[in-house]
């Protein structure tokens, strides 16, 4: 079950509803109530973002520090994992949530990797570790999800560093502006490209399908935008929302 989706004559394809750090519109981000909601709510992916503890574990968080999503303060990088699980990750989302810890990848791997996909953030920082491109390598290696998984990344020197340390994973240029001409990377390196949805243009999305790449725009929670997106044939859409954008697909 690869993250791509087949291109065929006629209308376009559906595209893959990915669930942004879970059903995050619902539940706490990047927590198992987040991710079992995008689950129920048949996401077919979800979103997710990794950095790493201070004894190298890859963790499952948004913000390079935890006072936003947890009860905890400081930079994630400079906490353990056995510290990190004793936080509360869910509790700013309301009462019912209390008690949603930080996952580390290989637990979300294991709970999760027969019953979805991932798309999976590598996210830029001039203090970012250099061995959490190999963590996060060897962790889908183990688990054995290199056919659900895509790794995206504004950084081309990540991508360039998960290439070598494994050319079977499937790539993503996070792009934080839409796609320039020229600007856009050979699908001999490159699966796709992954532009803001709520900017890139009909004559981008088509640029980007002529060069042969996939296409997952985020993060899209507006239904307008949802039904332009889904008419311009994208491989998939990120958002907050997967429910809605589930129920207007199936309509």
């Amino acid at each position: 079950m690869a993250m791509t989706t087949e291109t065929t004559s006629g209308p376009p394809p559906r595209p893959l509803v990915i669930a942004h750090r879970g059903a995050s519109a619902e539940a706490p981000e990047n927590t198992i109530a987040a991710f079992e909601l995008a689950v129920l709510h048949d996401a077919d992916g979800i979103a997710l973002a990794v950095h790493l503890s201070s004894d190298d574990q890859p963790v499952v968080i948004h913000d390079f520090t935890l006072e936003r999503t947890t009860d905890g303060v400081g930079r994630v990088r400079d906490h353990t994992v056995r510290e990190l699980k004793r936080l509360d990750a869910g509790g700013w989302r309301g009462a019912r949530f209390q008690g949603q810890r930080i996952q580390t990848l290989q637990e979300v791997f294991e709970r999760f990797r027969e019953r979805t996909r991932f798309w999976i953030e590598v996210r830029g920082d001039f203090d970012r570790p250099r061995d959490l491109e190999e963590r996060l390598v060897s962790t889908i290696e183990i688990y054995d999800v290199i056919e659900r998984a895509l790794v995206v990344a504004s950084d081309h020197k990540a991508l360039d560093r998960i290439r070598i340390l494994n050319p079977e994973v499937q790539l993503g240029l996070l792009l934080a502006e839409p796609p320039g001409e020229g600007s856009l990377p050979s699908p001999t390196t490159t699966r796709a490209v992954c532009p803001d949805g709520r900017r890139v243009t009909e004559e981008q999305l088509r640029a980007i399908r002529q060069a042969g790449l996939d296409c997952y725009v985020w993060t899209v929670n507006e239904p307008a935008q949802m039904d332009r997106l889904v008419g311009s044939g994208v491989s998939g859409i990120v958002t907050d929302l997967p429910r809605l954008l589930r129920g207007r697909l199936d309509r």
